[in-house]
C-alpha cells in the first residue's frame, strides 16, 4: 500500500470513529440522555474521542502487518440506559446508531464513485473515495458483530424477548473472549474476502488495494 494512501487511511478511520462514536452520543440524546453531551462528548474534534491503543497504535501496527487492513477505535461515548426514554428501544438505536452512520458515510461515496465518469473525477479520487467505503463498511460490518463490547451484541440484546435477555446476557458474558478469539483467527479472514468482493461488485471498481 502506498505510504499516501497509509497516511490517507489512518485519518478516514480516526474521522470515521469519531463520527461513529457522536452518532452513539446524539442518539441518546434524542432519547433523552444528555451523559455525552455534558461531557464534551458530542463534538467531532479527534483530541475528545481518541484512544491511544484503538486510534493510534492498533492502526499502525496493522499497516505494517500484511494485508492492509485498517481497524481501530475510540474512546466509547459514556450514556446512561436509565435515563432513555424508551430503554429497550432508546439502547438498540443508540447501538444500532454508529454503525449506521458508517454505512451512511460509505454509501455516500459509493454514490460518488458510480457518478465519477459522469462528474468527471479523476481515478485518484475514486481510489481515496473507495478507502472510505471500505474502512467505513469493515468498521460498520466489525461493530455488528454480536460479541461483547461490540455494537452488535447490545442491538441483539435488545432484539430478544425479555425472557431470553438475561440467558443470553449471562452467555456471552461467559463466552465472549472465546468467541472474540475464535473470530479473529477462523473468521475474520474469508468474511473480509466476502466483504471486500461485495464492495467491488456495488462500486464496480477492482484492484486498489
Amino acid at each position: 500500500m502506498d505510504a499516501s494512501i497509509q497516511i490517507f487511511s489512518i485519518i478516514v478511520l480516526i474521522f470515521s470513529v469519531v463520527i461513529h462514536e457522536v452518532a452513539h452520543g446524539y442518539t441518546a440524546l434524542l432519547f433523552g440522555d444528555n451523559t455525552a453531551k455534558n461531557m464534551g462528548r458530542l463534538t467531532l474534534n479527534p483530541i475528545k474521542h481518541i484512544h491511544i491503543i484503538g486510534s493510534i497504535v492498533v492502526p499502525l501496527l496493522l499497516l505494517i502487518l500484511p494485508g492492509g487492513l485498517i481497524l481501530g477505535w475510540a474512546k466509547p461515548v459514556p450514556y446512561n440506559p436509565y435515563n432513555l426514554k424508551n430503554r429497550k428501544w432508546g439502547e438498540f438505536w443508540v447501538a444500532f446508531a454508529g454503525p449506521l452512520s458508517n454505512i451512511l458515510i460509505g454509501s455516500a461515496f459509493i454514490v460518488l464513485i458510480k457518478l465519477a465518469p459522469m462528474l468527471g473525477l479523476s481515478s485518484v479520487f475514486i481510489t481515496l473515495a473507495f478507502t472510505i467505503v471500505l474502512i467505513n463498511f469493515v468498521l460498520a460490518f466489525f461493530n455488528l458483530i454480536p460479541i461483547p463490547p461490540l455494537d452488535g451484541s447490545k442491538i441483539l440484546l435488545n432484539l430478544l424477548p425479555t425472557d431470553k435477555y438475561d440467558a443470553v446476557l449471562d452467555f456471552m458474558q461467559r463466552w465472549g473472549l472465546v468467541a472474540v478469539i475464535f473470530f479473529v483467527f477462523f473468521l475474520w479472514d474469508p468474511l473480509f474476502s466476502i466483504l471486500l468482493k461485495f464492495l467491488f461488485i456495488v462500486t464496480g471498481i477492482s484492484g486498489f488495494l
